[in-house]
């Protein structure tokens, strides 16, 4: 529901305490205003800066009010007179408080707003606070509602457009460039989707996608919840995983009626979990969020749980998009303990909740290097829609990769290749980066390189175990198997030369 729709339920059903959360309080403002106009209320609007003002009464000098208590403690008195000022005798009142919220720490405007929050159901008294954070303190807890002011929608992107364009709508983009505009667009607020629009006039002297993206880039680094990725990868750039490859490619196809929720990617360090994330968003045209659980942990009570939740709903408004979290296991470590008072779990359970519930087509992607240390709640049916295993690439999968390094570091095509068996992606490319770094050959090189295959040989053998039979392959068809080596054979001896 809309925030006008929401608010007219709650003013019908006398909630004198109605609390909006929004970024955009002077849009907010001017819904309610306008809304009140047409419904016939009366609605003022209350700052520290401009003091008390009558949006709704034209021509109609507002009385002066210097500060929180007065402008309180005259509310009955004050209401009446502003409709009867107003010419409205609707008996329903509106006072629109932009960023109370920072005058709440006073136990005297507490007390007072309290009072007036119960006298205020009688007389239809309704106070409003427009603030971009939720701090009700607990006495107000239980008269407060909370109403979420939604970021525009695509067709309210779409006229801001049409707005900063009005003298020249012919130099609109059509098709799927207005689509791609709109894509850039989603999950800015009013005020960043015009600064944003504007730019990119003044930068092309047209509407482009790429301005769009760059402001969009860096509000996301101000709210620090979330990055997003504009590189230039594409699975060209990245060897082997074709099964992984054809999956997403099918599940993301655009105009799907299902919506595909995500997938989990388990395998060693170095396999190209990462890459293929940040691969995947130029091969099917999404923008790439990627999530740090770490930046999500607050330091005061509520600070965690109102960040994930924050983080959550801008990649709900960005969509179609991908999520991207790396290292769950590890951000997801503090689960079940006591040692952070629970934070790390009530993290886990917002993220669990919204991987089942979410309506939005955002497609999450986690990787883990350890099964063990995950949850096993995250991996439920239809909270994913598969879990793949990422083994060290095979013979085929290194020629290929060793060509793609080869090229992008300019290494002769002569050079021999060191011996390679069980390596990963990251140590050839460490590899390839070494020798031309140093100028040395490939071989040379490798003596520099310690493959995880021995470094951590016991637990890619439990990971190659419990992923056997569970997890769908990356780089084939079907579930993935791993047959164990045989042990060296022992001596057999007879029993009948003993005798």
């Amino acid at each position: 529901m809309s925030l006008i729709e929401q608010l007219t339920d709650y003013i019908n059903a006398a909630f004198s305490g109605l609390w909006v959360q929004t970024f955009e309080p002077d849009e907010a403002e001017k819904e309610l205003v306008e809304h009140g106009r047409q419904s016939g209320w009366t609605v003022a609007v209350w700052d520290i800066a401009r003091g008390l003002r009558l949006p709704t009464g034209a021509g109609v000098a507002a009385p002066e009010v210097a500060d929180p208590i007065s402008l309180l403690r005259g509310l009955p008195a004050l209401a009446p007179a502003l409709s009867s000022s107003a010419g409205v005798d609707s008996g329903t009142a509106l006072i629109l408080l932009p960023n109370f919220h920072r005058f709440l720490n006073s136990v005297e405007i507490v007390q007072v707003l309290a009072e007036q929050l119960t006298v205020g159901k009688q007389h239809r008294t309704f106070i409003v606070v427009l603030s971009p954070v939720v701090q009700i303190p607990l006495e107000l807890e239980k008269r407060f509602v909370v109403i979420d002011h939604a970021l525009p929608t695509r067709d309210q992107l779409g006229t801001i457009a049409r707005e900063i364009l009005s003298d020249a709508p012919d130099s609109l983009p059509t098709g799927s460039g207005w689509q791609a505009l709109l894509d850039a667009a989603s999950g800015l607020t009013r005020e960043e989707a015009e600064g944003a629009f504007a730019l990119s006039l003044a930068r092309h002297n047209a509407l482009r996608p790429d301005a769009v993206w760059e402001l969009k880039a860096q509000s996301l680094r101000k709210q620090n919840l979330l990055t997003l990725h504009r590189g230039h990868e594409n699975f060209a750039s990245l060897g082997g995983m074709s099964a992984l490859k054809a999956f997403c490619q099918r599940a993301l196809q655009p105009g799907r009626s299902v919506k595909a929720r995500g997938a989990l990617l388990l395998s060693p360090p170095g396999c190209g979990k990462s890459a293929f994330c940040r691969s995947l968003g130029n091969e099917v045209g999404r923008p790439v969020l990627t999530l740090d659980i770490g930046s999500l942990m607050g330091g005061l009570v509520g600070d965690t749980e109102r960040n994930v939740r924050q983080a959550l709903k801008v990649a709900d408004a960005m969509s179609p998009c991908i999520l991207y979290v790396d290292e769950l296991e590890k951000g997801l470590a503090g689960v079940g303990g006591a040692g952070d008072s629970g934070v790390s779990t009530r993290l886990f359970g917002t993220l669990l909740t919204w991987l089942s519930d979410h309506d939005s087509d955002v497609f999450f992607i986690g990787t883990a290097n350890d099964i063990s240390r995950l949850p096993p709640e995250f991996t439920r049916a239809e909270r994913l829609d598969a879990l793949f295993f990422l083994d060290l690439p095979g013979t085929a999968e290194r020629q290929a990769i060793w060509q793609l390094y080869r090229c992008q570091y300019d290494i002769p095509a002569n050079q021999p290749i060191p011996m390679d068996t069980d390596w990963t992606g990251a140590e050839i490319k460490s590899c390839c980066r070494l020798s031309a770094l140093l100028e040395i050959p490939l071989t040379e090189a490798a003596t520099n390189v310690v493959p995880v295959a021995q470094t951590a040989a016991e637990s890619l053998a439990r990971l190659r175990q419990w992923a056997s039979g569970r997890c769908l392959s990356a780089d084939r068809p079907g579930l993935y198997t791993h047959q164990a080596v045989p042990d060296s054979p022992r001596r057999k001896v007879r029993r009948d030369s003993l005798n």
